[in-house]
């Protein structure tokens, strides 16, 4: 076979993805995404399988076939190949199931999409999973929700979480704060895992007194994928905000490699701590609220905020945007701040190094915020342990600088925590107090030698 440039536009000839060679070979044998091909090796082997899209940036001479094993294998195109197109078949298209009848007896659950991978499925284009389920979509993918509650879906946006802002935080909370007004047992909240301990913490915050759990979920692989974690997840969430005897938010993923069990992490104390794992989420320098095993609750933590009433529920769901989250590393330069404080920003959180510290040389730079009103919290850039400045001399110099050291609280957590208290208030010793206010669990007066890896 010979080489050559093929069109442009693959997918008007139902060849998704496809491009170059592979492209051109496909096209003189007719053959579809879809189709059934056969390609017969110069060295005797055969392989047969339903030609699968790919994605359109990977190597232009390549052809993905689906075995009848069900796995996809990806065989570079040569001169010397024979391809036969043996049948036609179907589109590789997504069916959306019918969704689950009501059951009168079962509690009210409200699930609001705002996107990520849980509600995401492969784009065949880019080799990239693309937002595109909706809120019913997860639902009726999920049947076995129907034995558990009745859910009410809704999409609020559809966005991947590192799209998501204060503003996102804000709508999210008042769309809460809505459904609360309709006699509902529980919220789910379906969202991207990169950012969700920061959503999860900004809800912490902007929703108090809560009368039921707001559960977060995300998934790690897309809903489509075999090996998704998105349904049992979605279980686990929905199990949670049913039986869950707090009135906090928080955070329903994998506790394991297994499928087996779900963790709820408080939505103040749970960190992403694996790009790719289903057991991403931990719970950091604290033990997790509780386990979801076999569609069964399990409290672990004895320590929560009991579920409250709608006389009890406040909602403050207005953050400051003009915070920084400043990482210390070796070679610091302080003008990194300087430009903070030129740019008018109210707040910083610094992630220092061990017990919470940074270079002398930033001190300057930190009377500076501190003369101008300008709030600066340390926590440290260990992720178990807590902050003490009280050990080393920098870190009494830099509390001297006007340094506010933030307990065992996580960075991520304390930038959004200062982002929503400057929304409350603008006087220094007022925001100093309520950064030392433990209002939603995000911190704790003593912290556990034990970790976890």
């Amino acid at each position: 076979m010979q080489g050559g440039s093929a069109p442009d536009n693959p997918s008007s000839h139902g060849l998704e993805g496809y491009r170059g060679l592979a492209l051109k070979v496909l096209m003189s044998i007719g053959a579809e995404v879809g189709d059934v091909i056969r390609i017969k090796r110069a060295n005797g082997a055969v392989y047969e399988g339903i030609l699968a899209p790919r994605f359109e940036y990977g190597d232009p001479e390549c052809v993905v076939l689906k075995l009848k094993n069900g796995y996809n294998i990806g065989l570079k195109i040569e001169d010397t190949d024979i391809v036969e197109k043996l049948a036609e078949g179907g589109k590789f298209t997504y069916k959306v199931q019918l969704t689950p009848k009501a059951v009168s007896s079962l509690p009210r659950v409200s699930i609001i999409g705002t996107g990520g991978t849980i509600a995401s499925r492969i784009d065949y284009r880019t080799g990239a999973v693309t937002p595109t389920f909706t809120a019913d979509d997860l639902y009726s993918m999920v049947p076995e929700l129907g034995e558990i509650a009745n859910i009410d879906t809704k999409v609020l946006f559809n966005v991947f979480s590192e799209d998501m802002t204060p503003k996102h935080w804000t709508k999210i909370a008042e769309e809460i704060a809505s459904q609360f007004e309709s006699n509902i047992r529980g919220v789910v909240v379906a969202h991207g895992t990169d950012t969700m301990g920061y959503t999860a913490a900004a809800l912490s915050f902007a929703l108090q007194g809560l009368p039921a759990p707001v559960i977060l979920v995300g998934a790690q692989r897309s809903s489509d994928r075999p090996s998704s974690d998105a349904a049992l997840n979605l279980i686990g969430a929905v199990v949670a905000a049913v039986h869950a005897p707090f009135g906090e938010v928080a955070v329903a993923m994998h506790k394991n490699l297994s499928d087996d069990e779900i963790l709820i992490h408080r939505g103040t104390r749970v960190r992403k701590c694996h790009t790719s794992r289903r057991d991403a989420f931990k719970s950091i320098n604290t033990d997790p609220l509780g386990v979801v095993k076999n569609k069964t609750y399990h409290q672990i933590s004895s320590s929560f905020k009991p579920r409250g009433s709608l006389n009890g529920f406040k909602i403050k769901p207005l953050f400051e945007e003009k915070v920084a989250l400043i990482k210390y590393y070796p070679g610091f330069n302080p003008e990194v701040i300087e430009k903070f404080l030129d740019m008018g920003y109210r707040g910083i959180i610094l992630e220092g190094t061990g017990l919470g510290h940074v270079s002398s040389m930033c001190i300057k730079a930190i009377e500076r915020a501190r003369d101008m009103g300008v709030f600066v919290g340390m926590t440290s850039q260990c992720i178990w342990g807590r902050v003490n400045m009280n050990i080393y001399y920098t870190g009494r110099d830099l509390q001297k600088a006007g340094v506010t050291p933030l307990e065992d609280m996580l960075a991520e957590t304390a930038v959004v925590k200062l982002m929503w208290v400057l929304a409350q208030t603008d006087d220094i010793e007022e925001i100093k107090r309520l950064m030392l206010t433990n209002i939603s669990g995000e911190f704790s007066q003593r912290t556990s030698y034990r970790w976890s890896a």
